[in-house]
């Protein structure tokens, strides 16, 4: 195959069309999470824990949706699709040692063996391995395609756990936030005052 050539990549439309539309679907279960988290006290403005948790599990959706959109691309050749690749992969190990760092500075949360591999290593790994693809993409095009999808189900599946497991987290382990003050004077106030027992006749001294 040629640099010029085009890519197959008419074989892929309909898998790309089902992994595309899925992430975008599942871009909205994090606004979910986001909305239980602001009813939580205990994380209730802390935005180093939406930053360190949340948010990099929106943009892995993002992520797996911006690959199935340049996958789609007509045009596209060994070289172009490699340089996309590759700074997808560039960018996004990036932004994953931006995201360890934050996860190491937050404090609301400590993270445990099964956060440090879905929310740390495998991002790592999936993003090391667009970058290896990108590059390799001229030479070994018909492997580097299926090693790019199988990129796209692992981010798929990384952002599935991890939007799962913070609502999981959120539902059963914060405690609610207490009703607020102005609430309960309110509250105070609208009750009927309770009825005042009638004073005692005054004793009869004759």
């Amino acid at each position: 195959m040629t640099e010029t050539a085009a890519l197959p990549l008419h074989e892929w439309e309909t898998f790309y069309v089902i992994i595309g539309s899925s992430a975008a679907a599942l871009t909205g279960l994090m606004f979910v999470v986001v909305a239980l988290t602001a009813e939580r006290r205990r994380l209730a403005g802390d935005s180093a824990a939406l930053d360190s948790y949340a948010t990099p599990t929106v943009v892995h959706f993002c992520s797996a949706l911006l690959l199935a959109a340049v996958l789609s691309t007509p045009g596209q050749t060994p070289r172009s699709l490699g340089l996309c690749i590759s700074l997808m992969g560039v960018a996004g190990l990036v932004y994953g040692a931006i995201v360890l760092l934050r996860q190491r500075r937050q404090s609301a949360y400590e993270p445990v063996l099964e956060d440090w591999i879905w929310h740390v290593i495998l991002p790592f790994v999936a993003y090391g391995s667009l970058l290896v693809t990108g590059l390799c993409m001229r030479r070994e095009a018909a492997v580097a395609l299926y090693a790019i999808a199988a990129t796209e189900l692992l981010l798929l599946f990384i952002g599935i756990h991890n939007a799962w497991d913070a609502a999981v987290y959120i539902t059963t382990s914060l405690e609610p936030r207490p009703p607020d003050a102005g609430s309960e004077r309110q509250r105070d106030i609208s009750a009927p005052a309770a009825p005042t027992p009638p004073a005692a006749p005054p004793a009869d001294r004759s």
